[in-house]
C-alpha cells in the first residue's frame, strides 16, 4: 500500500521559514502531477502550489514570490519563506500516481503536516 509521507511542519514566528516535504512510501512507476494544498480552521481546503502532469508550476495568489514549489525524483518540497499567520494551516501533498507501468494512476493524499505561524 503506497502512502504520501510528509514531514517539515512545525511553529514558526511570522517572517520565518519552513521546508516542507512529501514523498512515497513504497514502490511506484511514476507521478503524474503533484501538489500542495492547506486548509485553515473552518476553511475550505485549497490549492498552494502544484505541479502540472505537463511540468509547469502553479502557485496561490497569496504565497507567489514568498513560496516555492520543487521536487527531485518523487519527493516534492515546499520551501516557504516570508510566512504570515494566515498561513497557518494543515498542509497535505496530493500526488497523481501511477503504480506499475500498465496500471491507472490514482489520487493519493498525505496525513497532513501542521504549520503555524506566530504573530
Amino acid at each position: 500500500q503506497v502512502q504520501l509521507v510528509e514531514s517539515g511542519g512545525g511553529l514558526v514566528q511570522a517572517g520565518g521559514s519552513l521546508r516542507l516535504s512529501c514523498t512515497p512510501s513504497g514502490s511506484i512507476f511514476g507521478i503524474n502531477a503533484m501538489g500542495w494544498y492547506r486548509q485553515a480552521p473552518d476553511k475550505q481546503r485549497e490549492l498552494v502550489a502544484a505541479f502540472t502532469s505537463g511540468g509547469s508550476t502553479n502557485y496561490a495568489d497569496s504565497v507567489k514570490g514568498r513560496f516555492t514549489i520543487s521536487k527531485a525524483r518523487n519527493t516534492m518540497y515546499l520551501q516557504m519563506n516570508g510566512l504570515k499567520p494566515e498561513d497557518t494551516a494543515v498542509y497535505y501533498c496530493n500526488a497523481d500516481i501511477k503504480l506499475r507501468y500498465n496500471s491507472p494512476t490514482h489520487d493519493y493524499w498525505g496525513q497532513g503536516t501542521q504549520v503555524t505561524v506566530s504573530a
